[in-house]
């Protein structure tokens, strides 16, 4: 329901975004389409200016833009010149994430690293390989969205849950019995909810590092899936390293131009 909500609201700011700045768009075909942007040389309707410039600069940063959009063949009309993104997308939590850490010195704000509890210095970097210790000596693939510094951060939108996987998977973790109480987890007959979680709080233990979920507080649903697995963490000292912030919190830490273009884009305020 929530989900569904802030879709519908997205794909409307995201419509009325384009017309007002005369953006190159298309919408995904169905009964909810989504609305996706079109690059336009050295511009992109779903970046703000100054982000999206600072992105094309760094070849790290750029090479998140080049990731395929799984489903455009069937959903969106095909483009005359390219292929769809996942970041030309409206809903696109990672397109959001990249909007506000790419911007030109955001990161030196002090309400900024408060409110996310980071370093001063931290460089982000944009799906982080963590290699969570598995039982037979190697690691997993598991790819955090943002690590600046020794924050682990997850970012989500529009997505339904944090994701489900069998049990014998999260069986195979190294540290997940000493991480949390395994019969208070979320769970089905054959499956843990809330993967996502539980991998990167598996993450954060077994760096020594802390972990953030970022969200949008027009999603209770998922800020309560979060304090699910929480309670659940048996260490006291890894709890107190995890947290959830809203995009409305730390948009209060930004820059006037930035939180502009999330007000009217993202309804974040």
């Amino acid at each position: 329901m929530f989900a569904t909500a802030l879709r519908l609201e997205l794909a409307t700011r995201a419509r009325n975004y384009a017309a007002s700045e005369s953006l190159a768009h298309a919408e995904s075909y169905g009964d909810a389409p989504v609305v996706c942007f079109k690059p336009a040389g050295a511009a992109h309707g779903n970046f703000l200016a100054a982000s999206f410039k600072a992105i094309c600069a760094n070849p790290e940063w750029r090479r998140r833009l080049a990731k395929v959009h799984t489903s455009a063949r069937r959903s969106l009309p095909a483009m005359e010149q390219g292929r769809w993104r996942e970041l030309d997308s409206c809903m696109s939590s990672d397109a959001l994430l990249m909007n506000v850490f790419c911007y030109p010195r955001v990161l030196a704000r002090a309400d900024l690293r408060h409110v996310l509890a980071f370093e001063a210095g931290a460089a982000p970097e944009f799906g982080f390989p963590a290699r969570v210790p598995l039982k037979n000596g190697r690691s997993d693939r598991t790819e955090v969205d943002l690590r600046l510094g020794d924050l682990l951060v997850e970012a989500k939108l529009t997505e339904t849950d944090f994701q489900r996987a069998p049990k014998t998977r999260l069986d195979g973790y190294r540290d997940f019995e000493n991480v949390f109480e395994r019969e208070q987890l979320p769970q089905s007959e054959a499956h843990f909810e809330s993967y996502q979680i539980l991998r990167n709080v598996l993450a954060a233990y077994a760096g020594g590092r802390s972990f953030c979920v970022l969200l949008d507080a027009r999603r209770p649903d998922l800020i309560d899936r979060y304090g699910a697995v929480l309670s659940c963490v048996r260490p006291l000292e890894l709890r107190t390293r995890c947290r959830v912030v809203t995009w409305q919190e730390m948009a209060r830490g930004l820059p006037g131009r930035l939180r502009e273009f999330l007000r009217v884009k993202y309804g974040v305020e």
